[in-house]
């Protein structure tokens, strides 16, 4: 909690009010909703949303506590402004990993290695002076993703002692296609989200819900967002 600018607890309480106040235009506005996307249940729930973040933060800067609830963002995209027929797509895809264990990793690494004289980290990735595919998280890490497709190492994860993380995937239209090499220096700086026609996203917010159910389902955790959201 930091000295500096703290705001007082008039502040904080006229913040606790405002969110008081969204949460009844909320309901009010999903009581008289016309449809399933009802623009006024939309702009609600933004309203709702900033006044909660906003109370989350003074709460935080005046009294260094926080809110036990969390309104996340709803991941929608800008209006879709690329050609109606598109002549080519670029496919984009993230995929969040935590490193659990990291001796796991090593020893999957390793095996690769020894089945396969020539496995190298890929990309330049190196162990270093003398390093082997399972002398460091480094080089294991090389090897692994460039011995496995990506969707094998998703769904193979645990045996490479990984931990999924968020994840997302990203279809963009293209007038053509690109030049060889042209984007390769910088893979992921010219996406356009205007150009975006449809992604996936997986991650932990959108199956919280679920309490209790089955967390080996990735398909309850899968939400397509089309264009503009």
């Amino acid at each position: 909690m930091s000295d500096a600018a703290q705001p007082s607890a008039a502040e904080v309480r006229a913040a606790a009010e405002a969110v008081k106040a969204a949460l009844d235009r909320h309901l009010d506005a999903v009581e008289r909703r016309s449809g399933e996307d009802d623009p006024a249940v939309y702009a609600a729930f933004n309203e709702l949303a900033a006044a909660a973040e906003a109370y989350d933060e003074l709460l935080y800067d005046a009294y260094d506590e926080v809110t036990p609830f969390e309104i996340p963002g709803d991941g929608s995209m800008p209006a879709y402004a690329g050609p109606e027929e598109p002549s080519a797509v670029s496919v984009l895809i993230r995929r969040d990993y935590a490193v659990l264990e990291p001796q796991r990793l090593m020893s999957q690494a390793q095996r690769v290695a020894d089945l396969d004289p020539d496995a190298s980290p890929g990309n330049g990735a190196s162990g270093g002076p003398g390093g082997s595919a399972g002398s460091s998280v480094h080089a294991a890490l090389g090897v692994v993703f460039g011995e496995y497709e990506p969707d094998e190492i998703a769904s193979r994860h645990k045996e490479f002692g990984l931990e999924e993380g968020d994840s997302t995937l990203w279809v963009a239209a293209a007038d053509d296609l690109a030049e060889p090499g042209e984007w390769l220096a910088a893979p992921f700086d010219q996406v356009d989200p205007q150009r975006v026609v449809c992604r996936f996203d997986v991650s932990e917010v959108f199956d919280q819900e679920l309490d209790g159910e089955d967390d080996d389902v990735d398909e309850d955790d899968l939400e397509m967002l089309g264009p503009g959201g």
